[in-house]
């Protein structure tokens, strides 16, 4: 019986534990508060910060409008995104809306609470650091990104290897994803392998499986 007395104590804290972390009444600390305003107002900053460097002549930094938005309309700071330029590549053309590609990517969230480097909600990489030699590319078609993925990849050359900030307008809106709150400035590390028009077989690459036996992604 005493066995049975424990078990139903810890189930008891565990269910009040678990209840306390759901009430607007405890000490528990909000992973991500004010999170609207926060990510509206560093992307906001990011923004006017790459614009300048662009306006000083700076190749390292690009500010670029949703692929779809006329030139004439949609000025504001949520319109563009923004992309810092890590490695340069040596293609000399961009893929098409309607084109596949391969990539390597990390996507990740502005800092929260318990995230101090930003949460990572997707990545490409099996290990904790990207190595575009030993992990096979993903590949997808762009118009099945968000349109801020979809805009940064439309002005990437292969080999390009950029890190964009995607406001949410351009990412997951005020609804959010899975793992990824409404309001969510996105942070994506992007490195352009190939890409393919339409009518084209995307190559397959060989991976490692977890048995240790080469499998086509």
């Amino acid at each position: 019986m005493k066995k049975y007395h424990i078990l139903y104590i810890m189930l008891l804290v565990m269910s009040i534990t678990g209840f306390s972390s759901c009430s607007e009444n405890n000490n528990t600390v909000e992973e991500f508060p004010n999170w609207q305003a926060t990510n509206e107002s560093k992307f906001n900053s990011i923004y006017a910060e790459a614009v300048k460097y662009v306006a000083s002549g700076s190749d390292s930094w690009k500010v670029i409008k949703k692929w779809s938005y006329q030139d004439s309309i949609h000025n504001n700071p949520e319109d563009y995104i923004v992309a810092q330029v890590i490695t340069k590549g040596t293609g000399t053309t961009s893929p098409i809306y309607t084109d596949s590609v391969r990539v390597h990517y990390e996507g990740r969230l502005l800092p929260s609470t318990s995230y101090p480097e930003g949460y990572v909600f997707d990545k490409s990489w099996n290990t904790d650091e990207y190595n575009a030699s030993t992990n096979v590319p993903v590949k997808f078609a762009i118009s099945n990104v968000v349109d801020g993925f979809s805009t940064a990849l439309q002005n990437m050359h292969i080999g390009d290897r950029w890190r964009v900030y995607i406001p949410y307008q351009l990412g997951y809106g005020s609804s959010g994803s899975t793992g990824i709150p409404g309001y969510s400035t996105l942070i994506f590390d992007i490195t352009l392998v190939s890409y393919y028009h339409v009518g084209v077989t995307v190559p397959s690459f060989k991976a490692k499986a977890t048995d240790n036996t080469w499998i086509d992604k």
